[in-house]
């Protein structure tokens, strides 16, 4: 039974909620005044939202906090990870959540809790060069025929049944899929493993799986893109904004109710209302039907509950809300073909993303506790 909590509803642009945010920031207001934070941020991880981040880092920094530089390296998510749990970064972002491993190596490297929160979310496009093949009907056991090696012509019956009305090219199939750890990969093989069974028994999921010979490998969205473009023939999976950005043809992937669905923000949109969040933001967007796109996932970013300077923890507080409630951050979002937070679950992340920092004892001392201990010293 769904929970109606944590159903997500499609977002409308709202207000900056200048209290949402603990760190003294006016979001709007303090575009005018100059910002009064005072901060360097690093940040690691998915390629997924690369360019929404960029943007989103680009018009903070001039616009609203320009004491704040946030550099984000789209390094895939494994990397993200793997660099948030190493502490080299103050935030971290992936296509998949920390899992309970995950969670007990953060504590014992950082001495205090990680929190983890989605931000956005996004669909995987099964990408083509050729124009020809844009609007290709393709259903899960296609597209895990095409990845296992067992379909390699276009002209395959199994394709030509979807597509009784398309000039199909008699091309062959070279799939592309990502060379690096990727929250895409993740998102894509998750999909599959739920969807068909014997991908599940032969390839599972993961941000980076063994996959079949004879596949060609690319390093981020660029890589795959690159693949698909010097292979004719070559289809490969890229984020839905990357996709829209770099003008690739997209197949219609079949949903659960039997329909034929172009990745669209609408479609995206109606994929992440099925998804049903519990309270820790551990989910999986499965058996999409209606309308819904059914390759979709979540960015999720990651920080820790203590052992940031203060200035720095009032920064990371301070844009990921005006990220999530600025009305003009949001229209950024579905410029870029995402799909923002419906208004009810991004309540419950902004009270996450506040617990940033809220404990120290475990992480280090804040500049503030550096300041209150020198002051209790200089009166001893």
């Amino acid at each position: 039974m769904r929970n109606g909590r944590s159903k997500l509803a499609v977002l409308a642009a709202i207000p900056l909620l200048a209290t949402a945010c603990g760190s003294g920031s006016d979001g709007a207001d303090d575009s005018a005044s100059g910002g009064d934070l005072s901060a360097s941020l690093t940040g690691a991880g998915a390629s997924f939202p690369d360019p929404l981040f960029q943007d989103w880092m680009h018009t903070y920094s001039q616009e609203v906090q320009p004491g704040v530089s946030i550099n984000y390296q789209s390094v895939g998510s494994g990397a993200g990870i793997e660099q948030f749990l190493e502490q080299t970064v103050n935030f971290g972002s992936s296509e998949r959540y920390l899992t309970d491993e995950d969670l007990a190596t953060a504590a014992d490297g950082r001495g205090c809790e990680a929190l983890q929160f989605p931000v956005v979310f996004g669909s995987v496009v099964i990408a083509f060069d050729n124009p020809d093949l844009d609007g290709l009907v393709l259903d899960a056991e296609t597209i895990a025929g095409i990845y296992s090696g067992d379909i390699t012509s276009y002209t395959d019956p199994a394709i030509a049944d979807l597509n009784p009305d398309m000039d199909l090219p008699d091309d062959e199939i070279i799939p592309v899929h990502r060379s690096d750890s990727s929250g895409t990969t993740e998102v894509f093989t998750h999909y599959l493993s739920t969807e068909v069974d014997s991908w599940a028994d032969e390839y599972g999921s993961g941000g980076e799986i063994d996959w079949a010979p004879g596949l060609v490998g690319g390093q981020g969205n660029d890589g795959v893109a690159q693949g698909i473009s010097q292979n004719p023939g070559g289809v490969g999976y890229v984020n839905q904004a990357f996709a829209q950005e770099a003008g690739l043809a997209s197949a219609h992937v079949i949903n659960a109710d039997g329909e034929p669905i172009a990745p669209t923000l609408e479609s995206t949109t109606a994929a992440s209302e099925e998804a049903e969040i519990p309270e820790d933001f551990r989910f999986s967007i499965d058996g999409i039907g209606g309308a819904g796109y059914p390759i979709a996932g979540t960015n999720w970013i990651f920080t820790y509950t203590c052992g940031y300077e203060q200035a720095e923890a009032d920064a990371i507080i301070d844009f990921w809300t005006w990220a999530l409630t600025d009305e003009g951050a949001n229209e950024i979002v579905a410029e870029l073909g995402y799909a923002p937070l419906g208004d009810e679950l991004k309540e419950r992340v902004l009270a996450e993303i506040e617990r940033t920092n809220s404990e120290n004892e475990g992480g280090g001392d804040t500049e503030a506790d550096a300041d209150a201990n020198a002051e209790d010293d200089s009166q001893e």
